[in-house]
């Protein structure tokens, strides 16, 4: 009896035990207290150019972010090759095939927490001899038995084995498991922020690029015109051969700046290409032309708790944190007693007929108790490698969120220069324009050379450059904001139905 007294007080206290986890519990990190994302108080808006991408935009500070802001930008040709790489890109594809591999493993651990049946089944036939035994093939007249005899022998049996989670390490291990599956749901939207940034990104590169390899070919055209004259002038002895070699000289020079222009057309082209889902030769789709696109003229600028929120990287780092804080459990929980019940249940005979009768009944209770005492240090050097491990993640997250803050800093900082740059780029380009005309009309009346006129044309091609490569700026300005606060995923319908669907939720 004080046996028995002393058997229930041990389960209780199991029972007791089993509802407690050994480790440290996982806490969501707190959002930073910070009033502002810059060091500086945001202005209401931009400054204002009357020129493409010159729009004043106007930052609202707690404003959210549309899930589909290239839409924006007013352009089907943006938004239907967003769709394409969207559906294509085979880098999407395997972000969703690591969710729901991760979803699977979690569901798997799962089983761990409930008892495993086994049922197995079998038969057996066997002729012995008698000499095995060391009896004479004649003894076995004396037990009725033939001189080989033979045995049938059939067992059905079912068995259950149950792992007692007392410590809570199952359920740990089952913890890092489901915040591994959310790290790889963050890499999975984390995947489309940056297909769709990339993608809309490299086709505003491109845009500018054409439009700048247009303006460079107009200058190499102005330079060769200027060569023209110059060698005519030589020949009528009114310049020197120095100045045929410099006019030379800078023609080449101008022509020297074309080839590398072409080489980022082509491979940003390239890199279009594989966003798409496609390969390089079969990229034919035809460059955007920057003024058919329309900038963004409210801009939003989330707060920054909401930036902890949103962020597919901070909330990557996050699930790894948690991760690694469920394995210090784990690795506590390998240190500690573990109690198992193995009971089994079956039927034994000697025929088939008789092998599900009452007296074939067989049956086992059986439990086991381990507590590992001595190997090599192995267990409290996994444990501290554990806690070293969940340190390392807090502070892989600290830098992620910091580096965050900096994207969307900077990005915000470059919306109110480049505006300004914009600005200047555009009465520059205006002094030049006016600068040419005033020497056309010199050199109409006799005023100047007709090089003047041509130098005029060279600077008022220059400062189109510039304006171009500042125009683009505002609408890069604009992709790399969006994908600073986060992309907006939270409201796409289509990244929820595709984690549905890689789970296995959705047929």
């Amino acid at each position: 009896m004080a046996w028995r007294r002393g058997t229930g007080a041990w389960g209780l206290a199991l029972i007791l035990v089993a509802g407690c986890a050994v480790g440290p519990d996982y806490t969501p990190p707190p959002a930073p207290a910070m009033p502002r994302l810059t060091n500086a108080p945001l202005p209401s808006e931009t400054v204002a150019a009357a020129t493409l991408g010159g729009a004043a935009q106007h930052l609202s500070e707690g404003e959210d972010v549309p899930g589909e802001w290239w839409t924006l930008f007013r352009s089907p040709q943006i938004t239907a090759l967003v769709r394409q790489a969207l559906a294509n890109n085979p880098g999407l594809l395997a972000a969703q095939a690591s969710l729901a591999q991760a979803k699977q493993a979690a569901r798997a651990g799962e089983g761990a927490l409930l008892p495993a049946l086994n049922v197995n089944g079998t038969g057996e036939a066997q002729q012995i001899s008698l000499a095995a035994l060391g009896l004479p093939p004649s003894a076995a007249a004396s037990f009725g038995l033939p001189p080989n005899p033979q045995f049938q022998f059939y067992q059905a049996t079912a068995g259950v084995s149950y792992t007692l989670d007392v410590f809570g390490g199952i359920r740990r291990e089952i913890e890092a498991l489901h915040a591994e599956a959310d790290y790889q749901r963050e890499s999975l939207e984390a995947a489309y922020l940056s297909l769709t940034t990339n993608l809309v990104a490299a086709l505003l590169s491109e845009a500018s690029l054409a439009a700048q390899i247009a303006a460079t070919r107009e200058i190499i055209a102005v330079f060769e015109q200027e060569l023209h004259v110059t060698e005519q002038r030589f020949a009528l002895g009114g310049v020197s051969r120095a100045d045929v070699l410099q006019q030379q000289t800078s023609l080449a020079s101008e022509v020297a700046t074309l080839p590398p222009l072409q080489k980022q057309l082509e491979q940003t082209r390239d890199q279009i290409a594989v966003y798409l889902g496609g390969v390089p030769s079969q990229y034919g789709t035809p460059t955007i032309d920057l003024a058919t696109l329309t900038l963004p003229g409210d801009l939003p600028v989330s707060l920054p708790s909401k930036i902890v929120e949103q962020r597919p990287d901070v909330r990557e780092y996050a699930a790894l944190l948690h991760e690694a804080t469920a394995q210090v459990g784990v690795a506590l929980a390998n240190m500690l007693p573990t109690f198992t019940l193995n009971p089994s249940v079956g039927y034994e005979a000697t025929s088939i007929s008789q092998l599900f009768t009452p007296t074939g009944l067989v049956w086992t209770i059986a439990g086991s108790i381990g507590q590992p005492i001595f190997q090599g240090g192995a267990l409290l050097a996994r444990k501290r490698a554990a806690v070293a491990n969940m340190q390392l993640a807090a502070a892989q997250y600290s830098n992620t969120l910091h580096i965050a803050f900096q994207n969307v800093a900077d990005a915000l900082v470059a919306i109110r220069r480049d505006a300004e740059t914009l600005h200047a780029a555009l009465d520059a380009e205006r002094s030049a324009d006016e600068d040419l005309k005033v020497t056309q009309e010199q050199f109409s009346f006799g005023a100047v050379p007709y090089l003047d006129v041509l130098q005029a044309q060279q600077s008022y091609r220059n400062a189109e450059i510039r304006l171009v490569i500042a125009q683009a700026a505002r609408f890069t300005d604009t992709v790399a904001l969006f994908a600073a606060l986060g992309g907006g995923w939270w409201h796409r319908a289509d990244i929820a139905a595709d984690v549905a669907k890689c789970c296995g939720v959705l047929p």
